[in-house]
């Protein structure tokens, strides 16, 4: 029994289970006697250098405080104080995923408290197919009152900041509370999309109110995109709501075309906002890390399908068969399946696992940065000593798998969690770098915590 003691029905491996069958036609007690002997047996063994397992469980857990914005920014004229004079025209850049939206604000200079934005959520920059919008956008600009002073006629001899009222924020069409005339905003304000390739957009907004009926200069301005999550905008009115009162900043800009205060808050809930896919778990030993190997090309045994669409079935199933590695497990969030992160102080996903492990016995998990083409939180190296006990997050670093073409985390058409399809390239599987390309991640320890008990 000593030479089997290794071999004990305490710790069986996967494989070791699947060759269980024959137990099925036992009786409960024949087999916890058995489990007994073994047991028994083991501890006689115990002074001959023969390891036994002990039970151990780990903990992974989604602990991203996540923002709605996926971006933000302000744009401005050129020279002090940055004015769009009539005749003049300032673009920024964004990236965006289908259903995401561009939205804006800025000051009709020559009123109390009039602005330029788009009716909520904003400008929509897809077809319904996921076909870029280029072109003409303007006729989904509106002009809009803050609701904050008392209009006066419009023009450059309006007496800054007039008379306070307290009204909610409401659309100019053609003629305001006061009887003051308007042309169409889309007629002071042209707006033009240009797709720049890779879910990068263009927005130009040129002052085209010279010569009208309203000439004004037009403010620096305030821009957002909000995520989308399972086909809901996280944020459908990040810097004005029709019919509620204006907040965040807002009225600096309706009134004195200040973008300080608005462009503060809309950059305080800017960031990440990502799930997790279901987690993959492997214990092994006596060799290196299975599941990945940075500076290779992905080996084609699944990790691609786990760091794109967040499927860890394919991999799972290659390790199980693989030599050395002793379980596998996918632990997917309850009703869930994915682990969100906090949303609205909503605490996170969690999953956990029992796990039987040895000395000399390694762990390395992976899961796929949910909002991303191909990046993957993974262990480094060769993982962890699988009898650690405590918190392991250091261990863990963000990948990028080098199967698809990356885009902005969270705003890209081909990324599979959002509706798209990846885009294959064929490069080398390398850390993130952070700040990135693209943004500025969190630390991993506060997106992902890894925990062994």
């Amino acid at each position: 029994m000593k030479k089997g003691c290794k071999e004990s029905l305490l710790s069986p491996t996967n494989g070791e289970i699947n060759n269980m069958n024959y137990f099925k036609n036992t009786s409960n007690f024949a087999l916890i006697a058995l489990l007994a002997l073994s047991f028994a047996s083991c501890k006689k063994d115990n002074n001959t250098g023969v390891t036994t397992s002990s039970k151990s469980s780990i903990t992974v857990e989604n602990v991203l405080n996540s923002e709605p914005l996926v971006e933000s920014g302000t744009f401005q004229g050129t020279g002090t104080p940055g004015l769009i004079q009539a005749g003049q025209s300032v673009s920024f850049q964004f990236s965006a995923a289908k259903g995401e939206a561009i939205t804006f604000a800025s000051m009709y200079g020559w009123s109390n408290d009039l602005f330029f934005a788009p009716a909520n959520p904003g400008i929509q920059v897809y077809d319904a197919n996921g076909n870029p919008i280029e072109g003409d956008v303007s006729a989904q600009v509106k002009l809009w009152d803050n609701g904050t002073r008392v209009n006066q006629a419009p023009g450059a001899a309006v007496n800054h900041p007039g008379v306070a009222e307290n009204k909610a924020i409401s659309e100019v069409k053609g003629v305001d509370a006061q009887g003051n005339t308007y042309l169409a905003a889309s007629s002071l304000v042209k707006a033009s999309l240009k797709y720049d390739g890779n879910s990068v957009f263009t927005l130009t907004l040129t002052n085209i109110s010279g010569g009208t009926a309203n000439p004004t200069p037009l403010s620096p301005g305030v821009w957002a995109v909000s995520y989308i999550v399972g086909g809901t905008l996280q944020n459908t009115a990040p810097l004005y709501a029709s019919g509620q009162y204006t907040a965040n900043g807002l009225t600096s800009i309706a009134e004195a075309g200040n973008n300080a205060p608005l462009s503060a808050y809309v950059k305080s809930i800017t960031g990440i906002f990502t799930p997790l896919s279901p987690i993959l778990v492997v214990i092994y030993n006596g060799i290196d890390n299975p599941i990945y190997k940075t500076g290779a090309i992905d080996a084609g045994f699944g990790l691609k399908p786990l760091a794109q669409q967040g499927d860890a079935s394919t991999l799972a199933a290659y390790l199980k068969g693989k030599p050395g590695v002793k379980a596998v497990y996918v632990l997917p969030a309850p009703a869930t399946t994915v682990l969100l992160p906090s949303i609205g102080g909503k605490a996170g996903g969690i999953v956990s696992q029992d796990i039987n492990v040895s000395k000399g016995d390694r762990l390395a998990i992976a899961t796929m940065y949910g909002f991303s083409n191909d990046w993957f939180f993974a262990s480094v190296d060769n993982g962890v000593d699988a009898t650690t006990k405590g918190d392991i997050s250091s261990s863990i670093n963000l990948f990028d798998d080098g199967t698809a073409t990356d885009q902005f985390p969270g705003a890209g058409i081909t990324q599979f969690n959002l509706a798209g399809t990846p885009l294959v390239t064929n490069t080398p599987i390398v850390a993130i770098p952070n700040p990135n390309a693209f943004t500025t991640l969190p630390a991993i320890s506060n997106i992902i915590r890894v925990t062994l008990k």
